[in-house]
């Protein structure tokens, strides 16, 4: 068994205002995401300014906050939503939902994909290599608060997490952290080394980050209010993330036999 850490969630403050470890992993995958696209555009990898990677990123990463916030609130919290409907606004009492994040991305992509007239999936397959930044420094941000630990397990390297009770656990945002942030970066990111067809990358996101997030699920708690969906172990994360798959190999399959389908419709 390994011992938790017990990182303090604050990491700095300055007078009243305490910054906490989790915000700044925001910080982090915002910047980080940021920094990447600049340099792709700088090298010509994609047909953006600058100022055009800057407001990409700028307005996907208000679809991360506001789609995040609203997504926990109506997938994870509805009954206490339709009771005090204000709660959506308490973000400092922490709820954050990737999958309503993801949507306020694709929101944001498909609108400045319209202004600019490149299309969604342009800006969608340039966007999903760079997101697992995010999504791991979120993921570490779970461990420092100590969020979101998995079932009780004899490996090796479980842990007691503070308010978990005595018995050592699944680290399953640690799983969730390696697996959506470095192994879905190397995936996405070796396989844009060579020309893929226009979806492609987008669908392969989807795909991978939907068989990494549904295979955690199965070692990882669910949500307290909401519990366990059906058959004793089928949890929310795993309803919301078995579309994705779906949808993501639907798509690689389009980007590489458009022409085909779009014929048999003709």
């Amino acid at each position: 068994m390994l011992a938790y850490p017990n990182v303090d969630p604050v990491a700095f403050s300055l007078g009243p205002l305490h910054v906490h470890w989790y915000g700044l992993m925001y910080v982090v995958g915002i910047g980080g995401a940021w920094w990447m696209a600049r340099r792709r555009a700088e090298k010509g990898q994609v047909d953006l300014t600058a100022g055009q990677v800057e407001d990409l990123i700028f307005y996907c990463a208000l679809g991360v906050i506001l789609g995040g916030r609203l997504g926990y609130t109506l997938f994870y919290n509805l009954p206490a939503f339709i009771h005090q409907p204000l709660i959506i606004f308490r973000i400092w009492e922490g709820g954050m939902s990737y999958h309503g994040g993801m949507l306020g991305v694709f929101t944001a992509m498909w609108w400045y994909g319209h202004k600019l007239g490149t299309g969604f999936f342009y800006l969608s397959d340039f966007i999903g290599p760079l997101v697992p930044i995010g999504l791991g420094a979120g993921r570490i941000g779970n461990f420092i608060n100590a969020e979101l630990w998995g079932k009780p397990t004899d490996l090796p390297w479980a842990m007691v997490f503070p308010d978990a009770g005595p018995e050592p656990r699944h680290p399953s945002m640690l799983y969730e952290a390696i697996l959506e942030g470095p192994v879905l970066y190397i995936i996405l990111n070796w396989y844009i080394r060579k020309p893929r067809p226009r979806m492609a990358t987008s669908g392969m996101f989807m795909l991978f980050y939907g068989l990494f997030r549904f295979a955690v699920e199965f070692v990882r708690l669910p949500d307290e209010q909401i519990g366990y969906l059906a058959f004793g172990w089928v949890t929310m994360g795993q309803v919301l993330t078995l579309p994705m798959m779906l949808i993501g190999g639907w798509v690689i399959y389009l980007a590489y036999n458009r022409d085909r389908v779009m014929a048999s419709y003709d």
